[in-house]
């Protein structure tokens, strides 16, 4: 499943399906085929989004400070992370809440 999510006061942001639904257990939602986030419901939203990335940033560095080096020498991989999965939905909650335009999804 895809999310394509819309708005009068943004463009629209498609997202897929597994990272949807973990942008709407972030939030406190249960993952659904059509949605609206209203209003006044975006801060918090946002709270909750910088609580879930802070937090997944907390655990990579507590990982990376007890890793030895040989660990990390075996880790070169580039994994993307939660900040940059969420940041185009952070941006058009941002924007839209300014603009008091709600966002929807499946209609």
């Amino acid at each position: 499943m895809l999310y394509k999510f819309k708005s009068k006061a943004a463009g629209d942001l498609i997202m897929l399906g597994p990272n949807g639904d973990e942008l709407m257990r972030l939030i406190g939602r249960e993952p659904a085929a059509q949605g609206i986030i209203e209003v006044d419901a975006m801060p918090e939203a946002l709270r909750q989004i910088e609580a879930a990335v802070e937090a997944e940033e907390s655990l990579r560095r507590a990982q990376a400070a007890g890793a030895s080096q040989e660990e990390r020498d075996g880790k070169g991989e580039l994994r993307v992370g939660l900040r940059q999965r969420v940041w185009p939905m952070v941006e058009m909650m941002r924007r839209v809440h300014a603009a008091g335009a709600p966002i929807v999804w499946g209609v």
